[in-house]
């Protein structure tokens, strides 16, 4: 992104003082779950991710990179559906266990980086991110904006309420679910941008709108560029203060034909350039504290190089989030320094 006028120049400084502090080492957690919707084989994402060689490929950046493998969940035996909602209490008790292991990776300094799992796990993520660093903001990235209420949700999956269990504007609207009494919300709107959208329930349009959430729909991306759209979002989020980023990043929000073996495609997403960019420039800004990686579903393949390009994808996004560029190698200080001081030659 070109930044540009004595202000950019001074929050440039700034992000590249904040480069130095982050990211010295980074955790990746597997959540091999499945139970915030109907299909199985989504946790078998984590293993596919690791199998496409992310490990490998951290490994090559300036960081070092801690696998500490997956999460261990346990299911009740009997989990009735509550007003509509499915699974309640496996849903819960699964984001309690990944709240506290998102939560110590990050009070250990590590740059957290979760592999999904379902996207009803990002309230675990979110929540254990928040509790460290309770000024943090939120960048969602999918074909959907998943803050169903559990009034308004057509389906009953949890994964498609996410991100209403972390507003507090939508705290009167949550009946008490059971497994989620250990959470209160802990989100306001104004701190939560969405990139990709292009399959919005009537009922999530109208909390979009009620709420004055900042969003990016497909046609809004065709229309202003990826370039100034991601300006928006840091213009949104960071010109008061630069706080940690919570990246939640659903494989879905890439095209089908870059990303086919994922539970709800939806034709029309992004490409691959648009999609790197976006984690390109979330690196940029030395903020990225935790991402979520989810929806990889092995299962829903219709052959093994659907499921390989599924996974390398998913790598690529990882691995563009964390340091590697386009360029052939990770962004370091020196090489960041040298491209700011040309880019000042420009000014």
């Amino acid at each position: 992104m070109a930044w540009r006028g004595p202000l950019c120049r001074l929050l440039r400084t700034q992000l590249n003082n904040t480069r130095q502090s982050r990211a010295h080492s980074v955790a990746v957690l597997g959540a091999p779950f499945s139970k915030g919707q109907k299909m199985r084989g989504v946790e078998h994402g984590p293993k596919a991710i690791r199998d496409a060689g992310l490990i490998e490929r951290l490994s090559n950046l300036d960081y070092p990179v801690q696998d500490f493998g997956d999460l261990s969940f346990q299911h009740p035996e009997e989990d009735e559906p509550y007003v509509r909602v499915l699974f309640p209490r496996t849903v819960g008790r699964a984001n309690k266990l990944l709240s506290g292991a998102v939560g110590n990776a990050v009070g250990a300094g590590h740059t957290a980086v979760m592999l999904g799992g379902d996207h009803s796990l990002a309230i675990g993520s979110v929540e254990g991110h928040a509790r460290q660093c309770p000024d943090l903001c939120l960048i969602w990235v999918d074909a959907h904006a998943d803050i169903n209420t559990p009034l308004t949700s057509p389906s009953g999956n949890l994964h498609g309420q996410s991100v209403a269990f972390m507003l507090k504007e939508l705290q009167n609207k949550m009946p008490e679910l059971p497994g989620f009494s250990w959470m209160k919300p802990f989100l306001s709107a104004k701190d939560l941008v969405y990139i990709g959208l292009r399959d919005v329930d009537p009922g999530e349009y109208d909390i979009l709108k009620d709420l004055g959430v900042q969003y990016f729909t497909m046609r809004d991306i065709d229309r202003l560029g990826i370039q100034r759209v991601m300006e928006v979002t840091f213009d949104h989020l960071l010109s008061r203060r630069q706080r940690p980023i919570h990246l939640s990043f659903d494989i879905d929000a890439m095209d089908p034909s870059l990303a086919p073996a994922t539970g709800t495609p939806v034709n029309g997403g992004l490409t691959y350039r648009e999609g790197i960019w976006i984690t390109e420039e979330i690196h940029n800004t030395g903020l990225l504290s935790v991402m979520d990686l989810v929806e990889v579903n092995p299962a829903l393949g219709a052959s093994r190089e659907a499921v390989a390009s599924t996974a390398s994808m998913a790598v690529d996004v990882i691995a563009s989030s964390l340091g590697q560029t386009r360029e052939g190698g990770p962004i370091t200080q020196a090489s960041q320094t040298l491209k700011d001081d040309t880019e000042q030659l420009r000014l």
